[in-house]
């Protein structure tokens, strides 16, 4: 079992082996961004110090039928940790899950929780607008995809409640050329998408090639253009990061705060 991994490794947890794994990626000049799910206030400290960023997504305000059997999925739980992570000056990462039984209000109500959390704290640094893909073999494997039109309609609120927010649809769970409306409705963000691993949350669908994404974007006048896993405004914002993950974000970021070329 994993339990019995860690302790053989001499680790009272996920979380101290997590801390670890983030200090051995930060020597190999690396920052880690890190999802780790529920936590308490001294867990995400305790990570804080090795992470540029961290994640959880909300999914949904809602209690959901799909979530019975998945206590982790409470949003009271994801709210709180959420918050916590405000209070903690963390660059932190959220969104919705769309196609899992929510309603239209439900996606705003979602929207609307976020933003007021990042009101408060100011440490929202982008929301994922990420549409549900069955899986075969789960309670919800025979459920349809969210359509195009429910995606879009989520962006656009997304954007006409939080004007000023990094807004991200994965690329590789929508169609290539339905991307470019996405983008004029409000995405500004494709997220990480690499050419060393899969996306191994959604391995059937592979992740775009980045010449091709990039030959697409600018024959539409859009620039594609390389960001850390801390966005360029935290960058700019020494209080969003620790000591540790300064020395090397500085070294990695260009003078606006992306990726140095």
């Amino acid at each position: 079992s994993v339990k019995k991994r860690l302790d053989e490794w001499g680790y009272s947890g996920t979380v101290d082996y997590l801390e670890d794994l983030c200090k051995s990626v930060l020597d190999i000049d690396l920052l880690p961004h890190v999802n780790p799910g529920i936590l308490e206030k001294r867990e995400l400290e305790k990570l804080r110090s090795g992470s540029a960023s961290m994640g959880l997504m909300l999914e949904s305000t809602a209690e959901l039928p799909a979530h019975n059997d998945s206590p982790g999925k409470d949003p009271n739980l994801r709210l709180k940790t959420i918050a916590e992570a405000g209070k903690l000056k963390i660059p932190f990462t959220t969104g919705l899950l769309v196609g899992v039984g929510e309603s239209r209000e439900d996606r705003k109500e979602s929207l609307l929780e976020i933003r007021d959390l990042n009101r408060k704290y100011g440490h929202i640094q982008e929301i994922i607008i990420q549409p549900f893909a069955p899986k075969a073999g789960t309670l919800m494997g025979n459920a349809p995809p969210p359509s195009y039109s429910k995606i879009l309609s989520t962006v656009e609120e997304a954007r006409r409640l939080m004007p000023e927010m990094d807004i991200q649809v994965p690329p590789n769970l929508i169609d290539n050329g339905k991307i470019i409306g996405l983008i004029r409705a409000g995405v500004n963000d494709l997220g990480g998408i690499s050419n060393v691993t899969p996306d191994f949350i959604n391995p059937e669908n592979p992740w775009p090639s980045i010449p091709e994404l990039k030959d697409m974007l600018e024959s539409k006048d859009f620039k594609l253009r390389e960001m850390l896993p801390i966005y360029p405004e935290f960058v700019l914002d020494d209080k969003f990061m620790s000591s540790k993950t300064q020395e090397k974000v500085r070294k990695m970021a260009d003078e606006s705060g992306h990726r140095r070329a």
